[in-house]
Parts: structure tokens; sequence; C-alpha cells
């Protein structure tokens, strides 16, 4: 009776490890969503939206650009809007590039901001006297502020494009990023160099 009552228990216990044994994979099988289904998400289209932002503000601000030379008296500064007319006109071509990389139609979506710093560089001209170094610190400082947009706006889209995984997007927009960076500083320079100490003495 002993060694029957043995044997029985002994099958027991080896079924208690064969089921822990079938429970294991079931527990390890949690994954993170793969990068291809980041290109159907609420995010993805978040990013398109806001390429289309900046691609009108970037269609829109080339346009604006020769007015401001126009307007502006000292010749560096007028010359510092002829680069960075050519610029965004090879910001207008990398965003079309960006658009192509994710398989979509190249399309502009109203930049509001962008629309209200133009506005206000407009103003900017009417209300200043024509010839004075006063107007060309106003273009300087109306410039600056669409440079820190546009900043604002790349460095945040090169994240978002490093977060999807795309860093051949990501990296198109570094240069843009960086382009914008370097027109800031070169304003800087021309208003710290020339154009502000003129303006105050006016």
């Amino acid at each position: 009776m002993a060694t029957t009552k043995t044997s029985s228990t002994k099958p027991a216990t080896a079924k208690k490890t064969s089921t822990s044994k079938t429970a294991a994979p079931k527990s390890s099988k949690k994954q993170t969503p793969s990068a291809a289904k980041i290109e159907d998400s609420e995010f993805h289209e978040f990013f398109v939206d806001e390429l289309k932002d900046i691609y009108w503000a970037e269609k829109h601000l080339v346009k604006a650009l020769p007015k401001l030379k126009k307007a502006a008296t000292n010749p560096e500064l007028a010359e510092a809007f002829t680069k960075h007319t050519e610029e965004t006109n090879a910001h207008i071509a990398t965003l079309e590039q960006v658009f192509a990389l994710l398989d979509e139609k190249a399309q502009a979506k109203k930049c509001d901001a962008m629309e209200g710093l133009l506005k206000e560089a407009s103003s900017i001209i009417e209300d200043t006297e024509k010839g004075t170094q006063i107007r060309d610190a106003g273009l300087i400082l109306a410039a600056q502020k669409v440079e820190h947009y546009e900043i604002a706006t790349y460095g945040t889209l090169v994240v978002f494009a490093r977060n999807m995984n795309r860093e051949d997007i990501a990296e198109l927009l570094q240069l843009t990023l960086d382009n914008e960076k370097a027109t800031d500083v070169a304003l800087t320079e021309v208003a710290e160099g020339l154009v502000n100490e003129a303006a105050a003495a006016e």
C-alpha cells in the first residue's frame, strides 16, 4: 500500500512543473509598438500637419523678404535679406523632399503665427521713416522674431522625426535648423555692429 502512494504522488509534482513551463512564454509576449505603425498614428498625422504649417510659413516668407530688403537702408542688412531669400527657397525645396519621403503631397496649411509676424514687419515699415537706421533696427527686430519662430518649429520637428525613427528626415530638417540659427546670428552681428548704435543716435 505504501509503495503505491509514493508512486502516485510523483506524477502529480511532474505535472505542476510542466504547467509552469508552458506559462512562461505567455508572460514574455509584451512588445513595444513597431516603428511602422507610427505612420498610421495620430502622431504621424500631427507631424505632417506641422510640416504643412511651416511650409506655408516659408512660402509666404520668401515673398515678404524682398520687401524687407527694399525697405532697408544699410547695405549689409539688405544683403542679409537677399541671402535669406535664397536660403528660404532652399528650405521650401527641403520640405518638399520631406513630404516625398513620407509619401505625402506637399501642401500648405495657413500658419497664423507667420501671418502675424509678417504683418508686424509691414507695420514697422509703415510706422518708421524711410532711410533711417531706426527703420533698419525695426526690420532686424521683425526678421529675428521670424527666425526665432522658425528655430523653435524646426527644432521640434527634428525631435519628432527622431521619435518616429526617421533619421533621414531628421537630418534634412536639422540642416534647415542650423541655417536658421546662422541667419539669426548674422542679423545680430549687423544690429550690434552697425545699426543699433546709429539708430540710438538719430
